[in-house]
């Protein structure tokens, strides 16, 4: 019983550990302030949030007008200029004496296709190939007119060549003249001319152009061309799309996937295409060509070039031979 009314050690030492503690601050609130200043809590640890929707200090207040160029003074949007209309590109218009007196085969293997001028009247000697009617897997021949030079109908520049036309006779045709080449398009409803009395169906359509074995040597020539043909060709479709409107712009895009395909059907026939290309730079030239027409431009002003860039000379390393193969040491 005497221990239980005797006080611990512990609750001795509690007021000599907060005696001198508690001289110090007077009121309460003192001494919670005091408390929280020693401890680094409340209002000591975090400043004081001004409410929501009170500026902070030294901030303008609502209302003040501000200075033209003081900070929070919102820049006027300056309107952005529109885009330069795209404008069509012209390649260079072949000339009609470019294939004057040069004798023109169909795909570059059979027939032939001469066209000559007396002043402005311009003439024809062709002669199409063909499969015999009685026997298919024969071929035969046909000469126009009975080999006669046949007069050419000038349309003019239509499509931006030179298109002349045979509209009586055997088997109307027309005929564009592009570079050393002439494209050749039927003008009734059949691709296919057939004579009775020679017993021979002819398909002139297509393109009538050298033999392929003088066109190999200029192979790079041609690839250049055609990349600048097809860069021309794109070109001028996305200025078509830009001035079309609504459903017309899906009109564009078929008639640019129907031009590759007919690209492709009349190039694959031409003799050893694969290893020269002429068909295709000169079937490509004249789309661009055609587009340009439709669009308006001046086809008599080129804007740009098909002429192929001459290459860089690589430099000479030290040490190398120039006659050699390039190896440090010639043997």
């Amino acid at each position: 019983m005497k221990d239980l009314m005797r006080p611990s050690r512990t609750f001795r030492l509690v007021p000599a550990l907060l005696l001198p503690l508690v001289a110090f601050p007077a009121s309460e609130a003192g001494a919670q302030n005091f408390f929280e200043e020693l401890f680094g809590i409340g209002k000591a640890a975090k400043p004081p949030v001004p409410p929501r929707g009170v500026p902070p200090a030294g901030a303008p207040q609502p209302g003040t007008l501000l200075p033209p160029g003081a900070a929070g003074d919102a820049a006027p949007e300056v309107p952005k200029a529109a885009p330069a209309p795209l404008r069509p590109v012209v390649l260079k218009t072949p000339s009609d004496d470019n294939i004057l007196g040069q004798e023109l085969l169909l795909n570059g293997l059979t027939g032939s296709l001469k066209i000559d001028k007396a002043g402005s009247a311009a003439t024809a000697r062709i002669t199409l190939p063909g499969t015999k009617i009685s026997q298919p897997s024969e071929t035969c021949k046909v000469p126009l007119s009975g080999g006669s030079p046949i007069s050419l109908s000038s349309e003019g520049r239509p499509q931006g060549v030179a298109r002349y036309e045979i509209a009586g006779g055997e088997c109307p045709i027309r005929l564009e003249v592009l570079e050393s080449s002439i494209l050749v398009t039927p003008l009734g409803g059949s691709r296919v001319c057939s004579f009775a009395s020679a017993d021979c169906a002819t398909t002139p359509s297509g393109l009538w152009g050298p033999a392929a074995a003088t066109l190999i040597p200029r192979s790079t020539e041609f690839d250049s061309g055609r990349g600048v043909a097809d860069k021309a060709v794109r070109d001028n479709y996305k200025v078509m799309t830009q001035r079309a409107r609504g459903q017309d712009v899906r009109t564009i895009v078929t008639e640019q996937a129907a031009f590759s395909s007919d690209r492709e059907q009349t190039c694959r026939t031409y003799a050893r295409e694969g290893a020269h290309g002429f068909c295709n730079v000169r079937f490509t030239e004249a789309r661009a060509l055609s587009l340009a027409a439709r669009l308006g431009a001046n086809t008599s002003t080129p804007t740009a070039s098909t002429t192929p860039r001459p290459r860089k000379a690589k430099p000479t390393v030290e040490g190398t031979n120039p006659d050699s193969d390039g190896s440090p040491f010639g043997e």
